[in-house]
């Protein structure tokens, strides 16, 4: 299960922002049981950066600031396995997210497929890459792959998509979106490639723009299978389609639902040892797990949502 945009968080800390996907920042949902986190990169001024589609929208610090916090964590939970999926929103070269890694001491984790420009057909179990202590995945969207900095993988050679942008509940499918060229999700199961659902739904708040839909919650996240628009159905129909269960779930404001437990029924688990989030949102600034002197920047501005859409 994964947070989708993790790092643009709805708190205090960026005043509620609207623009934020998710409640609780990306150590909290790891906390909370979540393995996958995503977030898009930017070039702002020469530095990466993680902002919500513009960095005078929502600023959420540099890419190497949260990678270190993702260290922290991962330093203090050695026997857990982590994926990071980077959106390179502005097709910045894999030399520059490898100094951002290389920068936060995070590369240490990195984990290199036996086929890093193929779909692999032998990854290794859970168990072993915690031996090796090679305990990181990460996929870039989209890269070109280097071997100077092989634990970055380009995304669309080994996970493949189902659409993801959609304003109604009854609009998720799991038809394939990216990469187009594979043709169908049967083929890219067949091609051996991992299938990524995204289940999220946007509400339009003016022509063209856009912003996480909220009202709707209670039902997107929803673990049940019988009802439109639930995550629980989503997941069962595409494990139908694709005759095997999503390897990764992307979805908006994790602890609602909370969408976890869809995770938890597909893999046929109890689980332990997880902490449980109230799924009540945070309301006073997000709480990261590692010295404050470490803390990245958050910065947002939300009367700019229709001065950029003027632009």
């Amino acid at each position: 299960m994964g947070a989708h945009d993790s790092a643009f968080v709805r708190d205090g800390s960026t005043g509620n922002s609207i623009a934020g996907n998710q409640y609780f920042n990306a150590t909290i949902a790891l906390d909370d049981g979540l393995r996958l986190l995503s977030a898009q990169v930017h070039n702002s001024k020469g530095s990466l950066r993680l902002c919500h589609t513009n960095c005078l929208l929502l600023d959420a610090g540099t890419l190497q600031d949260w990678l270190s916090k993702i260290k922290y964590w991962m330093d203090r939970n050695p026997n857990e396995v982590v994926t990071l999926l980077l959106v390179n929103s502005e097709n910045l070269d894999v030399s520059q997210f490898g100094a951002a890694f290389e920068g936060s001491g995070l590369s240490q984790y990195g984990f290199t497929p036996s086929s890093p420009t193929a779909a692999s057909t032998n990854w290794p179990t859970l168990q072993s890459m915690i031996s090796a202590n090679t305990r990181l995945v990460t996929f870039v969207a989209s890269i070109t792959y280097s071997a100077r900095y092989p634990y970055l993988l380009s995304e669309f050679t080994h996970v493949f998509e189902n659409p993801f942008t959609v304003t109604s509940l009854s609009g998720f499918n799991c038809t394939l979106d990216r990469p187009k060229a594979v043709g169908s999700a049967p083929a890219a199961v067949a091609a051996r490639m991992m299938p990524l659902l995204n289940h999220f739904a946007d509400s339009e708040l003016a022509a063209g723009i856009t912003i996480p839909d909220v009202s709707d919650l209670g039902t997107t996240n929803s673990p049940n299978t019988a009802t439109t628009g639930a995550l629980g159905l989503h997941a069962q129909t595409c494990q139908a389609q694709w005759g095997q269960r999503p390897v990764f779930i992307l979805v908006d404001f994790y602890d609602q639902g909370p969408a976890i437990v869809t995770a938890d029924n597909l893999n046929s688990i109890t689980p332990s040892g997880r902490s449980t989030r109230n799924s009540v949102k945070a309301s006073t600034g997000t709480r990261w797990d590692m010295p404050s002197s470490s803390r990245g920047e958050g910065l947002v501005a939300m009367c700019l949502l229709a001065a950029l859409w003027l632009l």
